[in-house]
């Protein structure tokens, strides 16, 4: 779907994007809160955090990927990713290898990976079927659609530097 690529004018605090932003940051704290880890770990039988999650699925595909390519594809850094694969290792959800060129390491899912990937997701799914089984096909279609619009603009969008960031009267440091 093509996007309307009008000239809009940015946004600002003083606009209803101010409870859009507030409305995604309750969306983003429920994906990270400690009940819901805890409930996917009782249900899939292993505890994965978010980030391992996102490695995870980024092998998924059964490619053998070097820990470079896993990082870029889960917009990681390669220190955070090494520290996720090690982990994912040590539990025996990813084999890893020296690579034929022997200064990289070539990374994969073990079997028990992907059961644990399958896992992930169907607990997943489960719970996003729960939560739109009142929703229209047609709103489901709408949110994919616009999910996928959003995420693919906020990682092509270049974030504001500190000094282009103004202040509001909320943001005011107490000291």
């Amino acid at each position: 779907m093509a996007h309307n690529n009008c000239s809009a004018k940015p946004l600002d605090a003083g606009t209803e994007n101010v409870a859009l932003e507030r409305a995604l940051e309750g969306l983003f704290r429920l994906t990270a809160n400690r009940r819901f880890g805890t409930r996917q770990t009782k249900a899939v039988g292993t505890a994965v955090t978010r980030a391992g999650y996102a490695l995870l699925r980024t092998l998924a595909d059964g490619e053998v990927l070097s820990l470079r390519e896993v990082a870029d594809a889960s917009h990681m850094d390669t220190a955070a990713a090494s520290r996720q694969i090690n982990q994912l290792v040590d539990d025996g959800l990813v084999s890893r290898r020296t690579a034929v060129d022997a200064r990289a390491i070539e990374l994969a899912l073990t079997p028990l990976g992907h059961d644990v990937y399958a896992r992930i997701v169907a607990y997943r799914l489960a719970h996003l079927g729960n939560a739109l089984t009142h929703w229209t096909p047609d709103e489901r279609a709408a949110l994919e659609v616009l999910v996928v619009r959003l995420a693919t603009d906020l990682s092509g969008t270049e974030p504001p530097s500190p000094i282009s960031v103004g202040r509001t009267p909320n943001s005011a440091v107490r000291r």
